[in-house]
């Protein structure tokens, strides 16, 4: 038995951890985008004698905890052999949700195969990265498609999600290495200050929702948060000559909307572009 699922990656341009005993209720409030680049994964299911798992990302056989650990949570005890192919649009650990994209493309398709509802994946891959603290709200926000703004933490019906309507084009910049999650979350001087502008941020955007007024913010978050480097403050600066920018939380990277061609044009010195549009789809099975 075989499925393939799309899960779209998500930037956050500002967000504010929320931890909880229950981790359906852990996660964050903030605000991101859901993009056309994502993860695709073919999934193939056999019964077993024994669990098993075999990943491969990009055609490279990978340990990937995450999604190991979402595909686990979604079996339970059930002895079948899953062997997952996922092709990823764009590198993990620069704010991308790639990994979250990882997880839900891989537990939508088994959860197509073994008969079990979507629901139960997004909250496999939920706790997989909640866990694995590699990301704290990107999971909801991909499953729901679109410009999203997270009310309230957690998988529904704690995690309220609200939306801004428009479909643009944007442009990704990959502007230094690689930014660890955990790390970051970790840091408890660095995490205060995420608190308190991540909900300083959000109350903002509730108060006046629109595309500018989260880009204003997130840029707001990116500076007082001190989380952009120099390099990335000077991509921001370069590409808001031509549109509105910001930095993906959490990577060395940049996202921009505006005049494409001149923000591809300001950014190219930076580092590796993308293209992308927004996805207001959400994460899907793909027949055929």
């Amino acid at each position: 038995m075989k499925a393939t699922a799309f899960a779209p990656g998500h930037i956050s341009g500002f967000f504010e951890p929320i931890y909880n005993q229950d981790m359906s209720r852990t996660g964050s409030r903030g605000a991101g985008i859901n993009i056309s680049l994502g993860a695709l994964s073919e999934v193939f299911a056999e019964s077993s004698q024994n669990q098993d798992f075999k990943i491969y990302v990009n055609n490279m056989k990978h340990d990937d905890p995450v999604t190991k650990l979402a595909l686990k949570y979604l079996l339970g005890k059930n002895p079948i052999c899953v062997t997952v192919k996922t092709i990823l649009d764009l590198p993990i650990g620069q704010g991308f949700g790639m990994s979250a994209a990882s997880a839900i493309s891989a537990t939508y398709a088994l959860a197509k195969v073994i008969g079990v509802s979507k629901n139960d994946a997004m909250k496999a891959s939920h706790f997989a990265e909640v866990q694995l603290r590699t990301g704290l709200g990107d999971v909801l926000a991909s499953c729901f498609g679109g410009i999203e703004i997270r009310k309230s933490a957690g998988l529904p019906p704690w995690g309220i999600i609200e939306h801004i309507p428009g479909k643009y084009d944007l442009v990704l910049c990959i502007v230094g290495k690689k930014l660890d999650t955990k790390t970051i979350l970790s840091d408890s001087a660095k995490t205060s200050k995420i608190i308190d502008y991540g909900k300083y941020c959000t109350k903002k955007l509730l108060e006046r929702p629109s595309i500018e007024s989260f880009f204003s913010l997130s840029q707001t978050f990116s500076k007082k948060t001190g989380l952009a480097d120099k390099n990335v403050l000077e991509a921001i600066d370069a590409a808001n000559q031509y549109g509105m920018a910001s930095m993906c939380m959490l990577g060395s990277s940049v996202f921009a909307i505006g005049k494409t061609d001149e923000i591809c044009k300001v950014l190219s010195s930076f580092g590796k572009l993308y293209v992308c549009s927004v996805d207001e789809s959400g994460a899907r099975i793909l027949e055929g």
